[in-house]
């Protein structure tokens, strides 16, 4: 057997695993949340975003569906109704700040604020073996920026609790500073995005600068950057990057204001995102978003996961 069937292999037993723990309910001990817990996805109208709101709301908590066509995401309300799950929509365009600063106020006004962020929303212009740039500045700013933008405005609006507030991040493996596959070229770069303790918001901001100047003159084929999708790969690897940098920083937060933030890859899903060409469901593809984002310890932060795993960023 080849290395790719074995890799086939484990991650098939692994999902097994995970479809047997599916089964299993959360024990009285372990559900933290009720009703009154406020959950808010972005990019909630269509596939994993969608899957995500669906298995929280199955879970019994208030789940505020979000999306950038205000029309989709009321059809996604209204499937889900069908299925007797009661669920709340609101327009939100990550990318437009004052459709953010809308959100903030309307959240405040009528939940007082929220206790899980699940940031879905993002978009990818590539598939199958292509690797255009040609949109790289959208890609950049709605899956990095659109992704910051979110995290800065919630955080003020997270309520204390004794589990902390959660914040999950969709990422991608294709972000990965150190995979054996695109990744960039550039030792000290890789090394300096790889330390947690010198990390920076301006490093992370800088690196995608470089990168879209030089899509600009045409220059990023030789630059070193991921050679697979690009643009969705280092929007990613900045998300990932974020992801630590912020959980170091929230984690000098007193007890009872605590907030978790970790992100995961769900996956090569069949979704609009992959273009259906994907290896997993989106029910696999959301099953660790939902489960960290009701995990009840307060240590499990600034990390990545895939299947339920912690992985290497």
């Amino acid at each position: 057997m080849g290395n790719k069937e074995k890799a086939k292999e484990r991650r098939e037993n692994r999902l097994q695993q995970i479809r047997v723990l599916r089964t299993i309910p959360y024990s009285d001990h372990q559900r933290w949340w009720s009703k009154e817990t406020v959950a808010v996805v972005t990019g909630g109208n269509r596939g994993i975003g969608f899957e995500i709101c669906r298995q929280l709301a199955t879970h019994g908590l208030t789940v505020i569906l979000t999306s950038r066509d205000a029309s989709a995401g009321v059809e996604s309300i209204k499937v889900l109704k069908e299925d007797g799950l009661d669920l709340i929509h609101h327009q939100l365009d990550i990318g437009d700040s004052s459709s953010i600063n809308q959100f903030v106020n309307w959240l405040q006004e009528n939940y007082g604020g929220l206790d899980i962020l699940v940031n879905n929303a993002g978009v990818n212009f590539n598939l199958g073996s292509d690797n255009s740039v040609e949109n790289a500045c959208k890609v950049v700013e709605t899956n990095y920026y659109g992704t910051k933008s979110m995290i800065e405005a919630m955080i003020p609006l997270l309520k204390p609790s004794t589990v902390g507030a959660h914040i999950v991040n969709v990422s991608s493996r294709l972000g990965r500073l150190n995979g054996r596959r695109n990744r960039i070229s550039n030792v000290a770069l890789r090394d300096k995005l790889s330390d947690v303790e010198s990390l920076s918001e301006e490093l992370i901001d800088n690196t995608l600068s470089t990168f879209l100047q030089q899509v600009e003159d045409g220059s990023w084929t030789s630059g070193g950057w991921p050679q697979n999708y690009t643009d969705y790969s280092l929007s990613k690897l900045a998300v990932n990057a974020f992801t630590r940098l912020r959980a170091r920083k929230l984690s000098e937060r007193p007890v009872d204001r605590k907030v978790c933030i970790n992100c995961y890859c769900p996956g090569w899903v069949k979704t609009a995102l992959t273009g259906y060409a994907g290896n997993n469901t989106v029910e696999e593809g959301a099953d660790t978003g939902v489960w960290l984002a009701l995990l009840s310890d307060q240590t499990t932060t600034g990390k990545f996961f895939a299947e339920r795993r912690e992985i290497n960023f």
